[in-house]
C-alpha cells in the first residue's frame, strides 16, 4: 500500500511538472519583445519577417532553440540569437505554445 502512495505521489508531481511547460498565458506574457518584428497576435506587417501566428509548437520551438544554439544562420540569425539566448527552455516551450495556439 505505501508503495502506490508514493508512486502515485511521484507521478502527480511529474505531471505537475510537465504541466510548467506549454503555457499559452505564460507565452503571451513573454511575447513582447517578439511584437516589434513578428507583431501583435503573431501577424507581421513587414514581410521581411515570418508570421508565427498558427505555426506549428514543435517547429517553433526546435526553431528557437537552434537559433540559441547558434545552429541557424543567415538573415536575421543574429538579431533572433540575441532575442533567444536568455530563455529558458520552459520559455521556448510557452512562446512555442503561444503563437501555435493563435489564428493564422
Amino acid at each position: 500500500m505505501m508503495k502506490l502512495v508514493v508512486s502515485l505521489v511521484v507521478f502527480s508531481l511529474c505531471s505537475f511538472s510537465a504541466l510548467a511547460k506549454n503555457d499559452i498565458e505564460a507565452g503571451r506574457a513573454k511575447s513582447a519583445s517578439c511584437v516589434a518584428c513578428h507583431g501583435a497576435q503573431g501577424k507581421v506587417s513587414v514581410p521581411m519577417y515570418p508570421n508565427l501566428a498558427g505555426q506549428n509548437a514543435m517547429y517553433l520551438e526546435q526553431s528557437l532553440k537552434a537559433y540559441k544554439k547558434g545552429e541557424r544562420t543567415g538573415g536575421q540569425a543574429g538579431v533572433m540569437q540575441a532575442y533567444v539566448t536568455p530563455l529558458t527552455d520552459d520559455d521556448i516551450s510557452d512562446l512555442a505554445a503561444y503563437y501555435a495556439s493563435l489564428k493564422p
